[in-house]
């Protein structure tokens, strides 16, 4: 792999903050996970996030000579306005961003970051129950110091293979032990979440972040209680539902009145980005929220792993790097 330039950069960034910013700690967390606290350039302070936030980190060029960005939640105190710290674990299948963030993203090493940007937001409730799965304690730590300065009851689990997959272990020391419970498959065998949320009910809301399959479990559990709700974010998109079928259709921009045909097996916005439009987008496969648009008419058959069931029935927006559509034409502000 190419050593990365001295400062990574990425110029097709309309209508989002865009910060040069650089590496001031390196640390390891945990096998394989490493924390990264970024400062702007300028030293001017970040603006201000909620828990749940993630930031795009471009990483220069793929082999195809596109764009290479990444999507990491933050974990660090919300009223740290000088830092954003974000914490990575370098993925045995990745695609080129982890081994990247984790070979090349030293110290003093120069990036640009957007954002944040937040699709996991933790909504009003009466008590919370956090479960995180390895990586997937950043976006609920914050979460998590969140609720015990509001006083609102809640309780933690995190879950690994092992304890060397435990990372941020001296933030979760801060937290009230009482409430966490720190659970590893090797030693304890497989945690029983059907325990865990035998007894919520209405009031209780469930966040989680994770692996696939446990979220998956947690999902189904939750629609077939009916009673505690459930919010999650996925780092990779939700699997494809069995014998689902593209169908083509024509999308309509709004603001220039040009038509544009999808044909099966081919995303929106590729072909958009193809036909010269300049749309935002970043991960490309439904699980980041960048290119979120608007939708004027049509319905859309969301695949995206970003969007609430609320706010897929709303139809008003659709991510179009893996969603279609359900009619013949859909109409975009674009």
């Amino acid at each position: 792999m190419t050593q990365l330039a001295t400062t990574l950069a990425f110029t097709e960034a309309p209508g989002e903050d865009t910060f040069d910013v650089r590496v001031s700690d390196r640390r390891m967390v945990g096998e394989d996970i490493v924390s990264l606290t970024l400062r702007r350039a300028d030293g001017q302070p970040f603006p201000a996030w909620e828990p749940g936030a993630h930031i795009d980190v471009f990483l220069g060029e793929d082999g195809d000579g596109e764009p290479l960005s990444r999507q990491y939640s933050l974990w660090g105190p919300v009223e740290d306005y000088k830092a954003w710290r974000i914490g990575i674990l370098k993925d045995p299948k990745s695609k080129g961003g982890s081994e990247r963030v984790h070979s090349q993203l030293l110290d003093g090493v120069a990036l640009q970051v957007r954002g944040p940007r937040n699709h996991f937001r933790l909504e009003p409730a009466e008590s919370y129950v956090f479960i995180a799965g390895g990586i997937g304690i950043t976006p609920i730590l914050p979460m998590v110091r969140q609720a015990e300065r509001q006083g609102i009851p809640w309780k933690l689990f995190y879950l690994a293979r092992n304890r060397a997959r435990l990372a941020l272990l001296e933030e979760i020391d801060g937290l009230p032990e009482r409430n966490v419970t720190l659970h590893c498959d090797e030693e304890n065998g497989m945690i029983d979440l059907a325990g865990i949320t035998s007894a919520l009910g209405v009031s209780d809301h469930v966040y989680a972040c994770g692996p696939g399959p446990l979220l998956d479990v947690l999902d189904g559990m939750s629609v077939d209680s009916g009673r505690w709700t459930f919010h999650c974010e996925r780092f990779a998109a939700a699997p494809v539902a069995p014998g689902r079928i593209d169908l083509p259709f024509d999308v309509v921009l709004a603001k220039s009145g040009t038509s544009h045909h999808i044909p099966a097996g081919v995303s929106c916005l590729k072909v958009l980005r193809e036909a010269g439009m300049d749309v935002d987008w970043s991960c490309s496969e439904g699980v980041c929220g960048t290119c979120e648009t608007e939708v004027l008419e049509g319905e859309p058959e969301h695949r995206d792993s970003v969007l609430t069931e609320e706010e897929r029935a709303s139809n008003e927006t659709m991510m179009i790097c893996v969603s279609r559509a359900r009619s013949a034409r859909i109409v975009l502000d674009l």
